[in-house]
C-alpha cells in the first residue's frame, strides 16, 4: 500500500501519529512524507522511520517551478492544498509506483486499510474519491454546498492513462485557483473532485463506511466494540449496521491552552468521543513530549495559516474557543 502525505513542523505531532497508527495496523505499507519546512525534514530523517520515504517541498518546487510563484500568493494552508495532486504525481513519476493514495496528515488508522484497497481492486477502479457522507439535514445541505460532496483525505490514483489524465487535470486546476474561499464550483483543492465522475472513466466512490469517519458525519454513529472488546466499532443509527473504523479524520480540533483542547466532534455521545478521541489525544501528548525532549520542539496554541489578517485574528482568538458541547473539552493533564 503506497501512501503520500505532507506537513510542516507545526503538524509533526499529527504526522507522526498518522505514521505510527499505520505501523500498528499493518507492516505492508510505504508512506512518502513531504516535509514542508527544514525542521520537519531534519526530525523525520533523524527518526529513520522504517516504512517512510522523506522528501521535502523543494523536491516538488524543482519539478514544478510554478510553485515558487504560487507560494508567494497563497497562505500556507492554500499552498499545501495546491501541492496535493502534485505530491501524488511526483511519487508516480519519480518512484515508479503502480499507484499512490494521498492521505491527510490528521488522519489516524484504527484498523488495516487493506480492506479499502481490496474494495478498489474489486471495483476495477483507477481513481477513488471519498464522500463526506453528509445527511439530508438543512445544516448538512449547507455544508455540502460549501465544501462539496467529496473530501480530500483519501485519494487513490493508479498509473493508468485515464487516472493520470484526471490527476493532471486536478493539478492544473489547483495551479489556476486554490483558495480558502467558498464558491459555487470550487473551494480549495476539494470541489474539483465533483467533476471526476463526469469527466473521467474508472472513478470509484469509496463505499466502506469506516473509510472517512470524521466530525461532519460522526453524529450518525454510536461507538461500540467487537466481540472480544478490543476493536472499536461503530453502529450506524439509521439501520443498525456495525462496522470497524478504518481511519478517522481529526479535523477542527483546537488547543485553547497547553493543557486544554476542544475536539469539536459534532456528536453529543461522550462514549463515542472517548472511544475515538482519547486514544488519539494520548498519542499526540506522548509525541509532543518526545519532540520537546529530543528536538526542543514546542507547539504554539494560537496558530493560524490564513493570509487575510482579519481571518487570521478570528481563527487565532475567536474560533478556537468555539464549542457546542462541554464534553468536547478535554483536560490533557489527565491523559499524560
Amino acid at each position: 500500500m503506497i501512501f503520500t502525505t505532507l506537513f510542516d513542523s507545526y503538524y509533526l505531532d499529527k504526522g507522526l501519529a498518522l505514521y505510527r497508527s499505520l505501523e500498528r495496523v499493518t507492516d505492508d505499507f510505504k508512506l512518502y512524507i513531504y516535509a514542508f519546512d527544514e525542521k520537519a525534514h531534519e526530525v523525520l530523517k533523524d527518526m529513520k522511520l522504517e516504512h517512510a520515504v522523506i522528501l521535502c517541498k523543494e523536491d516538488l518546487e524543482a519539478e514544478y517551478p510554478i510553485l515558487e510563484k504560487l507560494k508567494k500568493e497563497r497562505s500556507k494552508a492554500e499552498y499545501s492544498w495546491t501541492c496535493t495532486p502534485v505530491s501524488i504525481e511526483y511519487v508516480l513519476n519519480s518512484f515508479g509506483e503502480d499507484n499512490c493514495t494521498y492521505i491527510d496528515a490528521d488522519l489516524f488508522f484504527f484498523s488495516d486499510p487493506v480492506v479499502l484497497l481490496e474494495e478498489i481492486k474489486a471495483a476495477g477502479a483507477g481513481i477513488v474519491v471519498t464522500p463526506h457522507r453528509f445527511t439530508n439535514s438543512l445544516k448538512d445541505k449547507r455544508l455540502l454546498k460549501r465544501s462539496g460532496k467529496y473530501c480530500v483525505e483519501f485519494n487513490y490514483f493508479d498509473n493508468s492513462p485515464e487516472s493520470r489524465k484526471a490527476l493532471s487535470w486536478w493539478k492544473e486546476k489547483c495551479f489556476e485557483w486554490c483558495y480558502h474561499i467558498y464558491e459555487k464550483d470550487r473551494m480549495g483543492d476539494q470541489k474539483y473532485l465533483e467533476r471526476f465522475p463526469e469527466l473521467f472513466e474508472g472513478v470509484h466512490e469509496l463505499k466502506h463506511p469506516g473509510g472517512g469517519v470524521a466530525p461532519w458525519n460522526l453524529a450518525q454513529y454510536e461507538a461500540t466494540t467487537n466481540s472480544d472488546g478490543k476493536e472499536i466499532m461503530l453502529v450506524e443509527k439509521k439501520n443498525g449496521k456495525i462496522f470497524p473504523i478504518v481511519f478517522y479524520h481529526f479535523q477542527s480540533m483546537r488547543y485553547i491552552s497547553k493543557d486544554w483542547i476542544i475536539i469539536r466532534s459534532e456528536t453529543h455521545s461522550k462514549k463515542t468521543k472517548d472511544a475515538i478521541y482519547r486514544p488519539y489525544l494520548i498519542e499526540l501528548e506522548s509525541i509532543r513530549k518526545e519532540l520537546k525532549r529530543k528536538y526542543d520542539i514546542s507547539f504554539y496554541v494560537a496558530q493560524s495559516y490564513a493570509s487575510n489578517p482579519v481571518i487570521k485574528f478570528v481563527q487565532k482568538y475567536v474560533l478556537r474557543f468555539k464549542m457546542k458541547s462541554f464534553s468536547d473539552l478535554y483536560d490533557l493533564r489527565k491523559l499524560r
